[in-house]
């Protein structure tokens, strides 16, 4: 497996017109691992990832790609190394599911070029590693909003790049969805050697997929470190305005957050 980190991104100073969202902050993506993005609505989580995928532009800072300068690199030459599930998303109609699959062979291809041996391949693979080839030939329409979720993630995995950035990829999904998908996150990490960085809003989640965590604040780095190190409950009752307690689970031995509610607070 590779050493060092695939996608970094150094100072980087972000905005919308003359707002800034994130303050030079600086976080590196490395193989084999899954860097969680976490804070309040408004920290920049969500700017940073998309900036780190060259789909925000960069007031100042620079983002490199195995160390190198990323931008010299033209959207499809880093588009076959670094990959965004972003939250919207078009919703396909009349296709069906392995259509939407070879969306993500668009790099690879030469414009209105048919697909080839090695995107067929590509694609059965996206379809093996998410659960989805049961499905293949169902149309999207029919399908639920973790079934559909899935589909988009294989789309992601078919564009077979060494980085994969999911922003709040849990986002509308129940229980079991939500299980599958920070799984197939922990598997893409373990199994596969990708470089992950998932934008998550949920504390636990976030104990039990990262290798890191960077926590934001106002457009700035509070913490960053192992979950161990920065979900700690004075920074994080900080944070997220509210007090918060964490133990570790006897079971697992992650930590869980629970807030201390008036309810909880008053027995």
């Amino acid at each position: 497996m590779t050493t060092g980190p695939a996608l970094r991104g150094d100072d980087l100073v972000l905005g919308y017109q003359r707002h800034v969202v994130v303050h030079g902050v600086s976080v590196e993506l490395a193989p084999g691992q899954v860097t969680v993005l976490l804070g309040p609505n408004g920290s920049g989580k969500s700017t940073l990832l998309r900036a780190l995928a060259r789909l925000h532009g960069v007031t100042s800072g620079s983002v490199s790609l195995d160390g190198e300068d990323a931008a010299p690199l033209n959207a499809k030459a880093f588009a076959r190394r670094v990959t965004l599930l972003s939250q919207s998303r078009p919703q396909p109609s009349g296709l069906d599911v392995r259509d939407v699959v070879a969306f993500g062979r668009h790099p690879h291809r030469g414009r209105l070029a048919p697909l080839g041996a090695a995107d067929r391949a590509a694609i059965d693979r996206a379809l093996e590693i998410t659960g989805t080839a049961v499905m293949a030939g169902r149309p999207v329409d029919a399908l639920s909003g973790g079934e559909l979720q899935r589909v988009w993630l294989a789309s992601c995995l078919a564009q077979e790049t060494g980085v994969l950035l999911l922003d709040e990829p849990t986002n509308h999904l129940d229980l079991r969805y939500q299980v599958e998908i920070l799984d197939l996150v922990r598997d893409l990490a373990d199994e596969h050697g990708t470089a992950l960085g998932v934008v998550l809003h949920d504390l636990d989640q976030a104990a039990s997929v990262a290798d890191r965590v960077v926590l934001l604040q106002d457009g700035r780095v509070r913490s960053s470190g192992t979950p161990e190190e920065v979900l700690d409950a004075d920074v994080l009752s900080d944070v997220y305005g509210l007090p918060l307690r964490t133990r570790r689970d006897p079971d697992t031995g992650l930590v869980r957050v629970e807030p201390l509610t008036r309810r909880k607070r008053h027995r």
